[in-house]
């Protein structure tokens, strides 16, 4: 019974949960963004959280020497600590916390599971808009104090049309489903891995595209990926009579 408990457990145990967290979090360092599941989101962010907080400059170089040993020890990934402690930590250093953002992005069609967009705040330049880095005169009149306020709000104005501009940047991305052998698990991974679209993915080797679908929770054993990044290219290139040609002599995305 799990009175009590209010960890989302995510239908693993702790061992495939810690794991699954660990490579969501590089990811997430790395790209920036990632689009995962609802759930996932909700349980990285409270995952990633501390271990950004362990990047700021305000301690002792023992302090930091240990905390680089403690963030590998959750993420077991060198670059995505590097990146962490080079990149986002001086980036987040002002910000006393809510380094993360989830977006909802509707259902996933198949299993009808919550979409969510994670993202560091830090790191949209969209959500950046129309915010003034000037400081206020110490001694301000009423008539000013006004016109302020007034400039405050035209500034602010950007930040109403946010969501519409990242789902207009969401839109931008291709169907990797129409990569014959990727169905929409094996598209969801990749999206969570940073590609997006056909040219992303044709700029991938056969062995990487492999490695990324091995690495997530998925059941990609069978899948064949030698194909991938040709079809991705002509895709991109907007061969399609090309690919259909093609298509129609593979089988489930193999060579018949």
């Amino acid at each position: 019974m799990r009175h009590g408990d209010k960890q989302n457990n995510l239908g693993r145990k702790k061992a495939h949960r810690d794991a699954l967290l660990s490579n969501l979090a590089a990811q997430l360092i790395t790209h920036k963004r990632i689009v995962t599941t609802l759930a996932k989101a909700k349980e990285l962010r409270k995952y990633v959280e501390p271990l950004i907080t362990k990047t700021k400059k305000n301690e002792s170089e023992t302090q930091i020497s240990h905390n680089h040993r403690l963030v590998f020890s959750y993420l077991q990934n060198k670059l995505a600590v590097k990146e962490l402690f080079t990149v986002v930590g001086p980036k987040i250093n002002a910000r006393p916390g809510g380094y993360t953002r989830i977006i909802k992005l509707g259902l996933r069609p198949g299993d009808n599971a919550e979409k969510a967009m994670i993202e560091l705040v830090d790191f949209n330049e969209i959500y950046g808009k129309g915010i003034s880095t000037e400081q206020e005169p110490a001694k301000k009149t009423r008539r000013s104090r006004a016109t302020s306020k007034k400039v405050e709000t035209t500034e602010a104005a950007p930040a109403a049309i946010t969501e519409a501009e990242v789902v207009e940047e969401k839109s931008a991305t291709d169907d990797l489903t129409k990569v014959e052998g990727c169905g929409p698990k094996a598209a969801d991974t990749l999206n969570a891995a940073g590609i997006h679209t056909f040219a992303e993915l044709a700029a991938k080797t056969a062995e990487e595209i492999k490695a990324i679908l091995d690495a997530s929770e998925g059941h990609f054993n069978a899948v064949v990926t030698t194909t991938w990044p040709h079809q991705a290219q002509l895709a991109a290139d907007g061969k399609w009579d090309e690919l259909n040609t093609l298509q129609d002599e593979l089988k489930g995305g193999k060579e018949a």
